[in-house]
């Protein structure tokens, strides 16, 4: 297995430091840290520069902040002159680990999203059921994954692929800038990243060890497509076992194996059968209250249709994917804006 050396110099390279200032504030040019930052940008970019060729640049503090959907999370946030930084990193090391990753790995890749994991596995059921008739699904969800990431394991993962001690100390550098042995902030781009750097030994463990075709993941669910139930449960023993030995990981106890068809595998997002698609009902039902919520806060003049449609148009393209006509006209249908009378 190639390493890569001499990395180093890349990352404070100053085109690869305004590149990863144009990244960090994509999306967020207009808010006040960025604006701050964007004030002086040159000496900013050569500040953070010079840090690094010091190697003085350490981690700022995180900012913690609680979201409620799709689930309760929390939620870890740094100062956009780490966002930066972070940037600069991923810029030079995430083509090398690319490199290495599977096809079917779809979360926080370049043109590998949900949309392309959902496709993907509609694609394996049809195979699968075309070759076999019936299905049985293992779908596997890792038990809280960004907690539990070891530190120690992490870093002699990304060892196997960089051997320059400059970027190394760097990476080590965030890694451990929680101030604890184990866990990832989720927020992080790193966190992204090394996120799917530790689960690539698992799809390599699956695709070649084991020999599975029928495999995908995204982050920390995966769904494996076989014809014998059997082979399946001594397939979950293996992965269990791989997990906890070289990984230190557990599989949670949403982690089960059934035949598909009479169940459809829920995933992404979207209930899929090998004919069709559905939304997740839990979709579903947080869109009503959000279509609702919106609908009162518009009624008191809170917030205006400019402020509503980029929420309306984002779930509207994320149904059209599935067979979802009826019930997106229904609620559509169903959703009015009026604002109250001032009396």
């Amino acid at each position: 297995m190639k390493t890569y050396k001499n990395l180093y110099p890349k990352i404070y390279d100053f085109d690869n430091l305004h590149l990863a200032y144009l990244k960090a504030r994509r999306c967020k040019r207009y808010r006040h840290d960025v604006l701050r930052f964007s004030a002086n940008l040159e000496d900013n970019l050569i500040d953070i520069q010079n840090h690094l060729i010091w190697k003085t640049y350490r981690t700022g503090r995180y900012r913690f902040f609680t979201v409620y959907e799709p689930k309760e999370r929390l939620i870890a946030s740094l100062s956009f002159r780490d966002r930066v930084v972070h940037h600069a990193l991923c810029n030079i090391i995430e083509p090398i680990f690319e490199r290495s990753m599977i096809y079917d790995s779809y979360a926080c890749r370049v043109g590998m999203g949900v949309l392309s994991g959902v496709q993907r596995t509609t694609r394996f059921l049809r195979d699968a059921t075309r070759r076999w008739g019936r299905v049985y699904c293992l779908k596997g969800d890792i038990k809280k994954y960004f907690p539990s990431v070891h530190h120690e394991t992490l870093k002699r993962i990304i060892r196997k692929r960089i051997a320059c001690p400059d970027t190394l100390g760097m990476i080590d550098r965030i890694i451990d800038s929680t101030g604890d042995e184990v866990g990832m902030p989720i927020g992080n781009l790193t966190s992204q990243l090394f996120a799917n750097v530790y689960l690539s030994e698992l799809d390599h463990f699956v695709k070649e060890e084991c020999g599975v075709k029928y495999y995908i993941r995204y982050m920390d669910d995966f769904v494996i497509l076989y014809d014998d139930k059997r082979v399946l449960k001594n397939l979950l023993e293996d992965v269990e076992y791989y997990l906890r030995v070289a990984l230190r990981l557990r599989l949670n106890d949403k982690t089960q194996i059934f035949p598909v068809g009479p169940r459809p595998i829920d995933f992404l997002g979207y209930r899929i059968w090998p004919e069709y698609r559905l939304l997740r009902k839990g979709n579903l039902r947080r869109t009503k209250r959000k279509l609702k919520k919106f609908a009162r806060l518009y009624a008191l003049g809170q917030i205006s249709l400019l402020d509503v449609q980029p929420s309306i148009v984002s779930w509207i393209g994320h149904a059209e994917h599935a067979d979802s006509w009826r019930v997106r006209n229904k609620i559509l249908n169903d959703l009015i804006f009026a604002r109250e009378a001032i009396a």
